[in-house]
């Protein structure tokens, strides 16, 4: 530490941002989750959180929110080398089910759901996995972020701070509204990871989803039935601003208004524009621009709310170019505009 200049080029260390600070005087850790075994259409973000790391050194650690960002202490879980081998393994079982699916089979047939329940079964030795680490971190009074992998991965971390706060709201940020119920037979599909929220955590007030452009009818019927669930899609929220109705202070000051004192982040890259995240798995047009994402987030951290926890997901770097670093670049600076602000909104809780 004595040594590290802010100031000065990153000298990547394996830290996120090439940060010189240690797991165990971190105010905010950070959990790689290198997962995509049920992504169901283009894999690849299971290489994000190392793609992401190596971005994030090229990051200047000056924040226009936080006044000396770089004295914020987030720490790097250490990478876990064996999630990413099983997600290598177990994708290529996925990968059969799929092409099963897509030929007119059905997840019931035999010759298929052997391969689902080893499937799940090794998901939810993940979701343990990461239930437990983020355990430990909130017990030493941290606060935990997941860096995906697909959008599977945060349910161990949403379950544990749904248990721990009497009331927890989500501001799901996405292109899907992930409202599928074991979609293609995946119990932790990443198309699902709401709809388990929704079904198996406690205490969830209100899920708030902004962005949203790309939902089946079975998920739009389920977000009309249900009182948990506010969505502000990327039809409704073009159409009020187009039309002059609203600005988007006033769509954010809504948005947030909506959510209780205990917020947890869900950030899905899609929920972008495609244009700053051309590989993810699953681009759809239209999305948020990164000022509208940061503006959102701002709005959150300076209501008074507190983001408990958070998770940045569906980054995946270019399959056919390994120095295009665009998508990682963009993850990257989400990730730490996400820190910074949830750094702030602890901070603002305390006066």
């Amino acid at each position: 530490m004595e040594n590290f200049n802010p100031n000065d080029i990153g000298l990547p260390n394996g830290n996120f941002f090439a940060l010189p600070y240690r797991v165990d005087e971190s105010e905010i850790i950070l959990i790689s989750a290198p997962w995509d075994v049920t992504a169901s259409y283009r894999p690849g973000t299971a290489n994000a959180p190392r793609r992401i790391i190596k971005a994030s050194s090229q990051i200047d650690l000056y924040d226009s929110d936080v006044e000396n960002a770089w004295k914020i202490k987030i720490g790097t879980q250490p990478y876990n080398e064996e999630i990413f081998n099983e997600s290598v393994e177990f994708r290529k079982k996925a990968e059969k089910v799929m092409e099963h699916l897509a030929n007119g089979g059905n997840i019931s047939d035999i010759s298929i759901s052997h391969k689902l329940d080893l499937i799940n079964k090794v998901s939810e030795k993940l979701n343990s996995w990461i239930y437990e680490r983020s355990k430990k971190y909130c017990e030493e009074g941290k606060i935990v972020g997941i860096v995906g992998g697909e959008h599977s991965v945060p349910f161990g971390l949403i379950k544990l701070l749904s248990e721990k706060y009497d009331s927890l709201g989500i501001l799901h940020i996405d292109a899907h509204a992930d409202l599928r119920r074991a979609y293609e037979g995946f119990e932790y599909s990443h198309a699902s990871i709401m709809y388990n929220v929704i079904t198996k955590c406690t205490n969830i007030a209100k899920l708030v989803q902004v962005g949203i452009r790309d939902f089946c009818n079975a998920e739009a019927d389920f977000i009309s039935r249900s009182d948990k669930i506010k969505s502000y899609t990327d039809f409704y929220i073009s159409e009020q601003l187009f039309g002059g109705e609203q600005t988007w202070k006033s769509i954010c000051d809504e948005i947030t208004g909506n959510l209780p004192e205990n917020v947890y982040v869900s950030f899905d890259i899609d929920g972008l524009s495609p244009e700053l995240c051309p590989n993810t798995g699953t681009p759809v047009p239209g999305g948020l621009s990164f000022q509208q994402a940061h503006y959102l987030l701002q709005t959150l951290s300076k209501s008074g709310r507190r983001i408990a926890g958070f998770d940045v997901c569906e980054v995946a770097p270019n399959p056919c170019n390994d120095n295009d670093e665009f998508d990682a670049n963009v993850g990257a600076r989400i990730l730490y505009k996400i820190c910074c602000l949830t750094h702030l909104s602890n901070i603002n809780r305390q006066r």
